[in-house]
């Protein structure tokens, strides 16, 4: 057995095993080691029977009374049914798909039962279940299993997935430690560094999070690991801004004057963030080197009008050494509409000047001024709109990830804007930023995602950030409530009102479809399909509704959201794939179901969507959870001033296990565990920043060169 032997040629795999482990993305013995347990039982913390509670994460130990195979009344899916007593009652559990249960577990065994406690219909019962079967069950010392703690062991729970159990992970990677593999794994991490915060090596750490003897066992494993996870990063970033500091810039420097004429033609005036981030991005600007830049801010918090201001002194500089011609600026934008949407503002914004702007997306090609009519943009074909991007005609560039393709060659491009930058990978971002005669463009990216700020040092690390933390003039506050179970009536009568006065309005819904009745029964959220129906049918007879959800193909839902954009659907019924989404200023209410399910600042960034015009916009939050926590931590949404102090509620509040988006952040749980630790990230990026001052290239580290390697193949945040 190796590190790298595939996971089926060391172990004999049924084949809804080897389904699963693919799903899991396991395919190697390493894979497996670092397939990290989700949390940790403890024998000494078993419940009696009588005292289970619907909703709790339970262990009990009893006696098989009845086990049974059989097949759902309605879905006809096989299932294996069992009765388990301990003396204090008795409670059923229900293994969905999972048939087999009821062969290899007999009546009259004694067996450990741990998940779920569910509730259908008052009577108590355990939805897929983790099973063992033990050789007696413990004795009752009154109301409580064993008595005191130490006299319990503690165990891994690993993540299952359909095929395969926590047992089998916990009997397998037993089986790996014992062939003396452990032997030959490598610390990539620095022995100083392990000393300097009393982490341990990676071999301790894998024997201590796998099997822990003590609860400090596994917490020191999970520093270890989080740490560990935290400091690769911050290795690629800071090697990238090293990379970086290698090339030039392209100059550009703008008279304050001329820059104040451009300004005053906009329709509004700069909030005093605007205008700050506009004076750091100029200072970039005039430096040796390029710009790599994050600016993040709520959704219509003027992000485009910076944008457009920086790209507007960018496209009236001529190239060095030139007295004709201009730089050239790159937007990109997450989907077509956005792009479009911005092509069209850019249109307003500088039709005035002798300046021509090209649009790119897979739907097509446009260019403005058209020939025919100077005040117009044109249809023209990607061959005739490359030649011009090639030979630098066009100095203003909008478009989707179409831009980053080997076809479109730039001239002079100076200037590099990528919206909603987390929605790319690493790899698409680089090539973007292609070199030229040792030149790179500067880089802005821009989000609306309130993201904490030890999240942002983690995955922006090769980024400086500026923050817009205002809202332009005018725009009013929104009005949020929270409206708790049978409140409904008036958050409807809202939304016609706002409809009968020309209005539009979002409805957001946790799921696209109704739940599995063969999974967790008592998780109960609304979902886009079966609300559409319903509100069609009940609610808003007469207004036109349309749905949206990710499950729907890219020209769907660009058509869905061309129509609720033009005002031809007076409802649109989403999951949040609308967070971010075209700017629709007539949409002026949002309803939000199942808020509980969504992250502070994620509901934030929802109700954005109707923050888009001076109307007033309104914003009704559901909750189905009558839980005074629940109801607590939604009230922060009616007191926090931005989607920054959200962020930070959430990651304090909920845990770094609820933050919105951490797929797309591309990090682990535990990755996600040591963002909440301000100090562990600032040390992480400090060792980093150390090494690569010293070693830029990392030939003096080879295992941490092979490793920053490796992950740039597998890490994106998308």
């Amino acid at each position: 057995m190796n590190l790298f032997s595939p996971i089926e040629t060391e172990f004999r795999l049924l084949p809804p095993q080897k389904k699963a482990l693919k799903k899991l993305g396991i395919e190697t013995i390493q894979d497996l080691l670092f397939y990290f347990p989700v949390r940790y039982g403890d024998t000494a913390q078993g419940k009696i029977i009588k005292d289970l509670v619907a909703g709790d994460s339970a262990l009990v130990y009893g006696k098989i009374l009845q086990i049974s195979l059989r097949k759902g009344f309605k879905s006809k899916i096989p299932m294996a049914e069992a009765k388990i007593e301990d003396g204090t009652g008795s409670v059923k559990a229900v293994w969905f798909h999972q048939p087999y249960i009821a062969k290899i577990i007999h009546e009259g065994a004694f067996v450990k039962i741990e998940g779920k406690v569910s509730d259908r219909k008052g009577a108590l019962y355990f939805s897929n279940p983790e099973i063992e079967e033990v050789q007696t069950v413990p004795t009752i010392v009154g109301d409580s299993l064993f008595g005191k703690s130490e006299n319990g062991t503690l165990y891994p729970v690993y993540r299952e997935s359909r095929g395969i159990s926590s047992r089998w992970f916990f009997h397998s990677i037993r089986k790996v430690f014992e062939s003396g593999i452990l032997k030959e794994i490598e610390d990539p991490i620095p022995e100083d560094i392990l000393k300097k915060y009393h982490l341990p090596t990676l071999t301790t750490a894998l024997v201590w999070i796998h099997s822990p003897r003590k609860e400090n066992d596994s917490l020191a494993a999970r520093k270890r690991f989080a740490f560990e996870e935290v400091f690769f990063i911050q290795l690629q970033k800071q090697r990238d801004k090293k990379e970086y500091e290698h090339y030039a810039g392209f100059p550009i420097s703008k008279s304050g004057n001329d820059v104040r004429s451009f300004v005053k033609r906009l329709p509004f005036s700069l909030t005093n963030a605007q205008e700050k981030a506009v004076e750091n991005i100029f200072s970039d600007f005039k430096k040796d080197t390029p710009m790599s830049r994050l600016l993040e801010g709520d959704v219509g918090s003027g992000k485009t009008a910076v944008a457009a201001i920086t790209s507007y002194a960018v496209a009236t500089t001529t190239p060095h050494n030139q007295d004709y011609g201009n730089l050239q600026v790159a937007y990109m934008a997450p989907t077509e509409i956005l792009a479009e949407q911005h092509f069209n503002s850019f249109i307003e914004l500088f039709s005035h000047l002798p300046l021509s702007i090209g649009l790119i997306t897979g739907s097509g090609c446009k260019k403005f001024p058209s020939k025919v009519n100077p005040k117009k943009p044109t249809d023209i074909s990607r061959t005739q709109l490359s030649k011009w991007v090639k030979n630098g005609e066009i100095a203003m560039v909008i478009g989707t990830h179409t831009l980053i393709q080997k076809s479109v060659e730039f001239k002079n491009l100076a200037f590099v804007i990528i919206d909603e930058q987390h929605r790319f990978g690493t790899m698409q971002r680089k090539n973007l930023r292609h070199k030229k005669d040792m030149v790179l463009p500067h880089l802005l990216s821009m989000t609306a995602t309130p993201i904490p700020r030890t999240l942002a040092l983690t995955i922006y690390g090769d980024l400086d950030l500026t923050l817009l933390d205002e809202n332009p003039p005018g725009r009013k506050p929104i009005q949020t409530e929270i409206v708790l179970p049978g409140k409904r009536d008036t958050a409807y009568e809202k939304v016609r009102e706002e409809i009968g006065h020309g209005r539009q309005a979002y409805i957001i819904c946790p799921r696209i479809d109704e739940p599995d009745p063969t999974k967790e029964m008592a998780v109960i959220a609304k979902s886009v399909t079966e609300e559409a129906k319903r509100l069609k049918k009940e609610v808003f007879k007469k207004e036109s509704i349309a749905v949206l959800h990710g499950k729907m193909t890219k020209i769907e839902k660009e058509s869905v959201m061309r129509d609720f954009k033009d005002g031809k659907t007076d409802i649109l019924i989403a999951t949040s794939v609308v967070e971010v989404g075209v700017n629709v200023p007539n949409a002026t209410v949002i309803l939000i179901e199942g808020a509980e399910r969504f992250g502070l600042a994620q509901l934030h960034q929802l109700r954005g969507r109707v923050l888009r015009s001076t109307h007033q916009a309104y914003c009704f939050v559901f909750t189905e959870n009558r839980s005074k926590g629940t109801f607590e931590r939604l009230q922060a949404l009616l007191k926090a001033r931005n989607g920054f102090e959200l962020a930070e509620l959430d990651l304090a509040q909920r845990g770094s296990g609820e933050l919105s988006g951490r797929k797309q952040w591309g990090l682990s749980d535990l990755g996600m565990e040591a963002i909440r630790n301000m100090k562990m990230v600032e040390a992480a990026r400090n060792e980093a920043s150390s090494i690569i001052d010293t070693d830029p290239v990392l030939i003096a580290h080879p295992l941490l060169k092979k490793r920053v390697e490796n992950s740039e193949q597998k890490i994106h945040f998308e």
